[in-house]
C-alpha cells in the first residue's frame, strides 16, 4: 500500500532521492507504523518532535503501535525555537 510522507526543515534532508517539495510517497506493507517510517528513513528519533497522521497529533505512545492505512499522509517536524 502506498502512503505520503512530508518531513520538514532539517528533516527534510532524510528524504530519499525523488522526493519533491518535502513529500515522497513511499510502498509500505500492512501493519507498518509511523515508528517503522522513522527507522526506514534514518531520521533521528529524538528529532521527530511533532508527527500528525492524516493532520491528527499522534501521540509518541501511538507512533509504534498504530498502524498506518493506504493513502494515509504522515508528517513529521522537528523542535522548532524562535524568538
Amino acid at each position: 500500500m502506498k502512503v505520503k510522507v512530508k518531513l520538514f526543515a532539517l528533516l527534510e534532508d532524510y528524504l530519499p532521492v525523488g522526493a519533491r517539495n518535502n513529500e515522497v510517497e513511499m510502498e509500505v506493507v500492512a501493519g507498518t507504523t509511523a515508528a517503522a517510517i522513522v527507522k526506514r528513513l534514518n531520521l533521528p528519533a529524538e528529532l521527530c518532535h511533532l508527527v500528525l497522521l492524516n493532520g491528527n497529533y499522534l501521540e509518541p505512545g501511538e507512533r509504534g503501535s498504530r498502524p498506518l492505512a493506504a493513502d494515509d499522509v504522515l508528517a513529521i517536524w522537528p523542535p522548532i525555537a524562535g524568538g
